[in-house]
């Protein structure tokens, strides 16, 4: 009951509303996202296992971001990948270094983590041969190092197969690992290696679901600290809770070979069919 003073002594009976939350809505909402949706409450408050467990995510996440790529034995794996002879041989991997010196300049100065660091400039400049290359697939630890020591060489095993059999065959430049860098660190490495086409795997900024995401960004002719977002075209959130190797692969060959068809990529190159992309996977897998 209120009393409304302005009203003498008349009471007015406060509305109140109740909508039930309809059955198993909650369940069925989480069955479809890993978000935090229908959180079990006590009371006012949400319930201290849904407390703990967001910030145990949040935690992760944090890790995730601070945590150092493992150079070496990422690029072991790379190489036990190449000498199981179902992908190209594309011989030792080069490491290279973003002009960010360590983590905390990393995350501090994004504009040095899109540029090479001195040595590492020169070295690729003396790899510069009189031919160009038409591919460069370069490696980025990013903000999830994480997510490119688990998921770069699942991807590449189901890629590299299928892109061997492009036709015509692509002239690959030497597959580059990167530390402390960005996506746009792509654009200068591919210019210096005269690449008409490059592909940045990179660990995508972590979320409280996923703290472990590879991001794929594929560039036509990029041009360094010029080319922009809008030249671009992004696969995300590949991961095993997330979007399936073989499916990721299969997208990421869609935008190489119709990129290099058609000599774009960002906004004038449009997402592939899906049913397609089943279909031409399935037909791979069966030749």
């Amino acid at each position: 009951m209120t009393l409304y003073p302005d009203q003498g002594d008349l009471e007015v009976e406060s509305p109140s509303i109740a909508l039930p939350e309809p059955a198993g809505l909650a369940s069925r909402l989480r069955a479809l996202t890993p978000a935090r949706v229908g959180l079990s409450r006590a009371g006012e408050s949400i319930a201290t296992q849904e407390l703990l467990d967001f910030q145990l995510a949040h935690a992760l996440a944090r890790d995730a971001v601070h945590a150092a790529l493992q150079p070496a034995s990422l690029i072991s794996n790379l190489l036990d990948l190449a000498g199981q002879g179902a992908v190209p041989e594309f011989g030792t991997p080069l490491l290279l270094h973003s002009a960010a010196r360590d983590r905390t300049t990393y995350l501090q100065r994004p504009d040095l983590g899109r540029l090479l660091a001195l040595e590492s400039r020169e070295r690729l400049k003396q790899l510069r041969r009189d031919s160009s290359f038409d591919l460069a697939l370069i490696i980025v630890d990013g903000l999830a190092a994480l997510a490119v020591e688990r998921h770069t060489v699942p991807l590449l095993k189901a890629l590299l197969p299928a892109l061997s059999q492009s036709s015509p065959p692509l002239r690959m430049a030497p597959l580059c690992v990167v530390e402390q860098g960005r996506v746009a660190i792509g654009d200068e490495i591919a210019h210096e290696l005269a690449a008409s086409l490059v592909v940045v795997l990179i660990g995508e900024r972590p979320g409280l679901s996923s703290p472990d995401s590879l991001g794929a960004y594929i560039t036509w002719r990029p041009r360094p600290g010029q080319t922009t977002d809008a030249a671009r075209n992004c696969i995300s959130n590949i991961r095993l809770g997330g979007l399936a190797y073989d499916e990721a692969a299969s997208r990421l060959l869609y935008y190489i070979q119709e990129g290099t068809r058609r000599q774009l990529t960002g906004v004038g190159l449009k997402d592939p069919d899906a049913l397609q992309l089943s279909i031409d996977r399935e037909m791979r897998l069966e030749s």
